[in-house]
């Protein structure tokens, strides 16, 4: 008895993190993730440290966990990893409002996001 064997979501060659209510919107963070979609990690993670976009420091971090998610859990060669995939999600949204003329009310929505990212490790070539 007991429980079956939890089935892997992602390929043998490949990697996965995820990070969950990141504080900003999901159309701003798929700007920043769309930078690294398809680049190799090294080349991502530099364009992630230059980045000017306050969110793109915690992407840098997600990318580097799936790095080491990768060399660690899955025994796979770093120097051979590019982003497969980089998707974004909504999360929950925060509802607050602020005080407008005669009585009326303003709604501010505060959104939050997650963020999957996959890498894989690329083909040899012979």
């Amino acid at each position: 008895m007991g429980k079956s064997a939890f089935e892997r979501r992602v390929a043998d060659n490949e990697a996965i993190a995820l990070a969950k209510r990141l504080r900003v919107s999901p159309q701003k963070l798929n700007l920043v993730a769309s930078t690294i979609r398809g680049k190799d990690c090294g080349a991502a993670v530099a364009s992630l440290t230059f980045s000017q976009r306050r969110i793109s420091k915690a992407v840098k971090v997600l990318l580097e966990s799936a790095i080491a998610n990768a060399e660690n859990n899955h025994q796979l060669d770093i120097d051979r990893l590019f982003v497969a995939e980089a998707t974004v999600g909504k999360s929950l949204v925060m509802k607050r409002w602020k005080a407008r003329a005669r009585g009326r009310v303003g709604r501010i929505e505060k959104p939050f996001s997650n963020l999957r990212i996959v890498v894989r490790e690329r083909e040899e070539v012979v």
